[in-house]
């Protein structure tokens, strides 16, 4: 199938796969205004890339190596203009539980606090793992051998299990 490379088009693909765009710049961001920033640029990169997409790669591998791309990015920007901007506290960006109506699950929220933690190697294949890409797929997009992936994947898992196993001890 022949993808037009149109306006419509790059909508359409979107939002049939909008997922990709939330998951990941949530991974990289702590408050919302910068998840938006962040979703804002994935998205003017992925419709200034749309009409050199390759159609011999999944889609789904093309959004993710851009998205991930433009939130490494972001991310390092982000360091970088924090050592010079004095940062609010947390109790003034975040609404404490009781505030905010909506069911929330700790465990995954607990998990994204985990994943945000990591190196953005391995954030980046977290992200990519739990949205159940294959070793191949997530070697493909972050460039890496599917053996590399494999093993990194493995000491995530155990480094998070500790956190998780650390976490309820308290």
């Amino acid at each position: 199938m022949r993808l037009n490379r149109d306006a419509s088009s790059f909508l359409a693909v979107i939002e049939a796969n909008k997922g990709i765009v939330y998951k990941v710049a949530r991974s990289y961001c702590r408050n919302e205004t910068s998840q938006q920033d962040l979703i804002q640029e994935i998205l003017t990169q992925l419709w200034l890339a749309f009409p050199a997409y390759d159609e011999q790669f999944k889609l789904t591998t093309w959004m993710y190596r851009i998205a991930l791309n433009v939130s490494i990015s972001f991310y390092r920007k982000e360091i970088s203009r924090s050592k010079i901007n004095h940062t609010l506290p947390d109790s003034i960006l975040y609404l404490k539980a009781e505030e905010y109506s909506g069911v929330r699950n700790e465990m995954v929220d607990q998990l994204y606090q985990f994943i945000k933690e990591l190196k953005e190697l391995d954030r980046a294949i977290m992200i990519l793992y739990l949205e159940e890409n294959n070793l191949q797929e997530i070697a493909d997009i972050l460039g890496l051998t599917q053996t590399n992936v494999s093993t990194r994947i493995s000491r995530i898992k155990i480094r998070l299990k500790q956190k998780f196993s650390n976490h309820s001890n308290l």
